[in-house]
């Protein structure tokens, strides 16, 4: 049996038939820019995620950056970062013009540590940036306390973790503000790029929703320089569907990821993921360590298993943060699980018995 890592156009080949009507909604308006349908899935996005404000933007990267900015947040300032992510978190920071400062994950959860976050902080220290990686949820609680006692903002990127819960509360409401990506793979996916902002400070809602429109709230009249930002209706129309039936697509996850949590714990030097008491994921990707994990995944693909690498670089030793002059070695614990994570096909229209023929696949393997 092939497996393929992602399916993503069965989703559209469930809700054909409601995606098509939305998207003959859009068309048949002759509305192209935010407008009512972007509005609705700002308030049914903010509502699903349990705060007050919504913002839709162009994608994950913008939503992090704008809110950096709305913020205030720049030139000869620092925002504490994962040293295990994905770049766009770094590059928010980046683009805001103030420094990323990495500080290592824990190796069980794969997310940002709270007991080395406080080793980072200094006096230009003006946000921490947990990932909630994977669809898990960082550690919120002592994040929000250090983050309380030290007068720093927390921003969430929350792009991998669309209804995931820490201690029954959702990602998107766990800090002072929140960023989203609905990339297409995303457990909820656009069509194409997009991407929202969420929060409880109407201010802040405020502020982005004119950075994202060229720096005006009435057209031709420019308050601030801002930027071109802005959730596409086609795509929040989209979304509104796609909303409807995650709650679903969610729990289709979960039923592979304890499906591969059972049948993959006996295997030596296979390590799987852990979940804390806390935690509720969402299960956007299942990720295992192996030290011989390079061959692993050819063996995998031989036999036609889909997987991917979430990430094979960390920020810190790519090229496009060579001016940081960091070598291997500076940041131990991203750089190993560089080179052991392999994500597994897992996703809502992974049927069982392909889950199945995963689990047979790498147990004839002996994980190796």
């Amino acid at each position: 049996m092939n497996v393929p890592f992602l399916d993503v156009g069965a989703g559209y080949a469930e809700l054909r038939a409601e995606l098509d009507a939305a998207y003959h909604r859009v068309m048949d308006s002759g509305w192209y820019i935010l407008g009512e349908e972007v509005e609705a899935f700002e308030r049914e996005w903010a509502a699903f995620c349990g705060v007050t404000h919504c913002v839709g933007v162009g994608n994950g990267l913008e939503a992090l950056h704008l809110v950096l900015r709305a913020w205030g947040i720049g030139e000869g300032d620092e925002v504490i970062v994962p040293s295990n992510t994905y770049i766009a978190t770094w590059l928010a920071v980046s683009y805001a013009g103030a420094t990323p400062v990495p500080v290592e994950p824990n190796e069980g959860t794969y997310d940002i540590d709270p007991a080395r976050i406080e080793a980072a902080v200094s006096d230009r220290t003006r946000a921490i940036l947990p990932v909630h990686l994977y669809g898990q949820t960082a550690d919120m609680d002592p994040i929000n306390e250090i983050a309380a006692r030290h007068g720093l903002k927390v921003l969430e990127d929350a792009a991998q973790a669309h209804g995931a819960r820490y201690k029954g509360r959702r990602a998107g409401s766990l800090g002072h503000a929140a960023g989203w990506s609905f990339y297409p793979g995303k457990n909820l996916g656009a069509f194409g790029d997009a991407g929202a902002v969420t929060t409880d400070d109407a201010e802040l809602a405020d502020r982005v929703r004119v950075l994202r429109n060229y720096g005006s709230r009435v057209k031709y009249l420019n308050e601030v320089k801002g930027f071109n930002s802005r959730l596409d209706p086609l795509q929040a129309a989209l979304l509104r569907v796609k909303l409807g039936h995650l709650d679903e697509w969610n729990a289709r996850r979960a039923a592979i990821a304890v499906r591969y949590l059972e049948g993959l714990r006996d295997i030596p030097e296979l390590r799987l993921p852990r979940v804390p008491a806390w935690a509720e994921p969402i299960w956007h990707q299942f990720v295992v360590r192996h030290p011989r994990r390079d061959a692993l995944q050819a063996t995998l693909t031989a036999q036609g298993v889909g997987t991917m690498i979430h990430y094979p670089v960390p920020p810190h030793l790519s090229t496009a943060y060579a001016e940081l002059g960091m070598t291997p070695g500076a940041y131990p614990i991203a750089e190993a699980l560089a080179n052991t994570v392999l994500s597994l096909p897992i996703g809502p229209h992974l049927g069982r018995d392909a889950a199945e023929a995963v689990v047979g696949t790498v147990r004839s393997l002996g994980g190796a």
